[in-house]
């Protein structure tokens, strides 16, 4: 068995897959770099506007804390917990305002039993294992004399993290359109910063539908490369 480390017409779609990537993130820093530096009117925190959210929507039992960086903001179902980046937390920016509000779309998620959730947190641990060994398996099928088992079980592990990133998307951007609502209903940001906060969140969900079409041209590749019954000398 030969390996070859050959350019092959398949890498097209991990170029094509990266340059997605890099416009979606060069697009949300962009958005988000700009509103950061939008003070909102109110002057209200991240924090504060997360609280007047949750408080109206009836969930005093969701917390909110603070994480020692500025990033890594999320909502953790298994806690009942909005954690939002230094930035974001303690920050009086419509950039803050709209990240804040989005985790709190989580959280009225999680709260209205939104099935798109529950089906991605129902995927969670079976993706993780998935994700773990998809590439190891293929890599070791075709050790293995192009072990066809093996690698379909590769394969179809790769797929169940692509189909986590399709279901991821109804997800986010269904948190975003409730966190413009809940920012519009309880007037947290006027009209136009309230287009920033849009602007904002729809770049963000951007970042997830350039990752969906990276991974799902990635396993693309990986059915073209691998995914045939004949072994290859």
């Amino acid at each position: 068995m030969c390996m070859y480390y050959y350019w092959d017409p398949t890498y097209l779609l991990v170029i094509i897959g990266m340059l997605l990537c890099l416009a979606a993130s060069a697009m949300v820093n962009s958005a988000m770099r700009k509103y950061s530096r939008v003070r909102n009117s109110r002057g209200m925190t991240g924090a504060e506007a997360a609280r007047q959210i949750l408080n109206n929507e009836g969930l005093y039992n969701v917390q909110i804390e603070c994480l020692p960086s500025d990033s890594g903001d999320h909502y953790d179902p298994r806690t009942n917990t909005v954690r939002l980046g230094a930035g974001n937390y303690n920050g009086a920016s419509v950039t803050a305002v709209g990240v804040a509000a989005h985790e709190c779309g989580h959280a009225i998620q999680h709260a209205k039993g939104y099935a798109p959730l529950n089906i991605r947190s129902a995927l969670v641990p079976v993706v993780n294992i998935g994700s773990r060994l998809g590439m190891p398996l293929i890599i070791l099928g075709v050790i293995l004399s192009w072990n066809q088992v093996l690698i379909q079980i590769g394969i179809w592990a790769f797929a169940l993290a692509v189909l986590f990133q399709v279901v991821t998307l109804p997800v986010e951007f269904n948190a975003s359109a409730r966190a413009v609502a809940k920012v519009e209903q309880y007037g947290l940001l006027t009209g136009e910063e309230t287009k920033g906060c849009r602007k904002v969140l729809t770049a963000a969900a951007m970042t997830y539908v350039a990752a969906t079409a990276s991974a799902a041209l990635q396993l693309l590749r990986l059915v073209l490369l691998f995914g045939n019954n004949r072994r290859r000398d």
